[in-house]
């Protein structure tokens, strides 16, 4: 009963990344196909990371998970907390603080895209609570706290560091959408933690005379551990592989402060037609993804196991 299903994994899945990295050795650029290997080997790869735009892709991607990462998970154990201890309305609030999830990237990108737009949204009530500055928010091209300067002596191969390694201020906007809709998919999954910790544990804390604060320190929060290593899995196999809600909010963004690597590849391949170069940046893709899930899963096959 299995062979079917894994013949359509091995050819739809492990297969196509196969012919990917075939694709990223060839010189195949425009409508005909080539897939002659390009000399020298691995030439395409060398090209990539040597270019200016992918080099601040990879810098966006990095910044942009670990902030989505940190808000995402703290938005969601709080309003999971809240949720839990509310005395009423326990499943209204619940509905409510998941449905942006329900919501697809790009009606999630074109309706904060509104809201940073400097002209309209977040500045319009800023400006109606007599706050004169205004942020420039998604059209913001500054990065603040480069650092690329400094480890260019450090690190090996520095010298090809060409981008600012700091934090472009327009992905921030980006950071708090992604942070809205997936907040909810945290919270749901730290409830249903919160929901397996015994009442015993509680009862036993108070009698111990421990305050609210110390119970969730010294017991929730610990409980909440292995949740926390999974939604923070989750969540960064999502992010690493951003497009659609970058995209539909504010696309390469200027300077291409914004840009990640899912739209360097749409760019590569259906608009420049250098599928070689498309095929090389999404297995850069796929390594930056393995490096957060073959860890998980092998730590989890070998829990199982014993």
């Amino acid at each position: 009963m299995l062979v079917p299903t894994l013949g359509f994994v091995a050819i739809f899945v492990y297969g196509f990344i196969g012919y990917s990295i075939r694709v990223s050795l060839s010189k195949w650029t425009g409508l005909t196909p080539d897939l002659e290997v390009k000399k020298p080997a691995g030439s395409t790869y060398t090209d990539l990371l040597s270019q200016v735009r992918f080099q601040t892709d990879l810098r966006n991607i990095v910044i942009f998970t670990v902030l989505f990462l940190v808000l995402a998970v703290v938005v969601g154990m709080v309003l999971a907390l809240l949720v839990h201890n509310a005395l009423a309305g326990r499943p209204a609030f619940r509905s409510i603080f998941l449905f942006p999830y329900a919501l697809s990237f790009i009606v999630t990108g074109v309706v904060w895209r509104w809201i940073f737009t400097p002209s309209a949204g977040a500045n319009l009530i800023l400006q109606g609570l007599g706050i004169q500055a205004k942020p420039k928010w998604i059209t913001d091209p500054t990065v603040v706290g480069d650092v690329s300067a400094s480890l260019k002596d450090v690190i090996p191969f520095g010298s090809a560091i060409q981008t600012k390694l700091g934090i472009p201020l327009a992905i921030i906007p980006v950071v708090i959408a992604a942070a809205w809709q997936l907040g909810g998919f945290a919270m749901a999954n730290f409830l249903a933690a919160l929901a397996g910790i015994p009442e015993e544990l509680k009862e036993a804390a108070a009698l111990d005379g421990a305050s609210t604060f110390q119970y969730h320190r010294h017991i929730v929060f610990r409980l909440l551990r292995p949740m926390v290593v999974v939604v923070l899995i989750l969540l960064t196999h999502v992010s690493l592989k951003s497009f659609d809600l970058v995209y539909a909010m504010v696309g390469q963004g200027p300077g291409f402060a914004t840009d990640v690597p899912g739209i360097f590849v749409f760019d590569q391949t259906f608009r420049a037609l250098r599928y070689n170069t498309g095929a090389a940046a999404s297995v850069v893709m796929l390594v930056l993804v393995s490096l957060v899930m073959v860890p998980y899963l092998y730590r989890s096959t070998k829990g199982a196991k014993r």
